[in-house]
């Protein structure tokens, strides 16, 4: 019997290809020592998955860097002053599992969008078993982004995520159906600016939004859209509030 050869063996690439990206974008002597090799694990995988014209999209891929690490920075400041648990950006950069999850995916959502295939999403599965987040390299997230505590979060590929936006552990941003025949349309909801998901609260659907300035509690599932401005909260919670009054 025969099988097909899948080379699971570029899972270790990828692993040494990602983490030494992400080393490269905040240490400038990391970076100079290790530029020749970061390309070359480039060339060397997608060359395994027979991706054309890999040496002119590694020029193109590396030309996003700079804007990378300016989002990622806009990224740590938001963790320095949302957290009162962090003690400087320093400790943001070295010790959040929250941030390492957004950089990576700020570098895979680069190659998703130069339609690189695979590479991506196993550069986010090394992200999520490192760090609990599941970031899908599709999903479009904006401008200072916070993840605390990080694990068990899910995040689909179609999610369209604004500015600003807060998310506590156990979140999921998912689809009502998991149907093939819609893989061409948003499954996933949106999050508008300035919301505040706390955890464990499930938000699902592609026709849902979630208005800006809005605050998700713990625990909730919503499968409709909420207007901007909103609180919504469990059903538990909603009960403790009534009993108090």
């Amino acid at each position: 019997m025969s099988f097909i050869n899948y080379k699971i063996v570029l899972k270790d690439w990828v692993e040494e290809f990602t983490k030494k990206l992400f080393y490269a974008l905040f240490d400038e002597d990391f970076c100079e020592e290790h530029r020749y090799r970061i390309r070359e694990l480039f060339l060397e995988i997608t060359e395994e998955l027979k991706i054309e014209n890999n040496e002119e999209l590694w020029e193109v891929y590396q030309g996003t860097f700079k804007e990378i690490r300016r989002k990622l920075d806009e990224d740590a400041k938001v963790f320095e002053e949302s957290d009162p648990a962090a003690k400087s950006l320093e400790e943001i950069y070295l010790a959040y599992p929250g941030f390492h999850a957004i950089a990576v995916y700020r570098l895979t959502h680069e190659l998703f969008k130069l339609k690189v295939p695979v590479l991506p999403r196993m550069m986010s599965e090394y992200a999520h078993g490192l760090t609990g987040t599941d970031i899908h390299p599709g999903a479009k997230i904006g401008s200072s982004f916070f993840i605390d505590h990080a694990t068990g979060i899910v995040i689909g590929e179609t999610t369209v995520i604004k500015n600003y936006v807060k998310i506590y552990q156990g979140v999921t941003l998912g689809g009502i159906q998991v149907k093939k025949s819609l893989s061409n349309t948003k499954r996933h909801p949106t999050i508008e600016d300035h919301v505040v998901i706390y955890a464990n609260a499930t938000i699902l659907g592609g026709n849902v939004s979630v208005g800006s300035h809005s605050i998700v509690g713990a625990n909730v599932c919503i499968t409709e859209s909420v207007p901007e401005n909103s609180i919504v909260m469990s059903e538990f919670i909603n009960k403790l509030v009534k009993r108090s009054k």
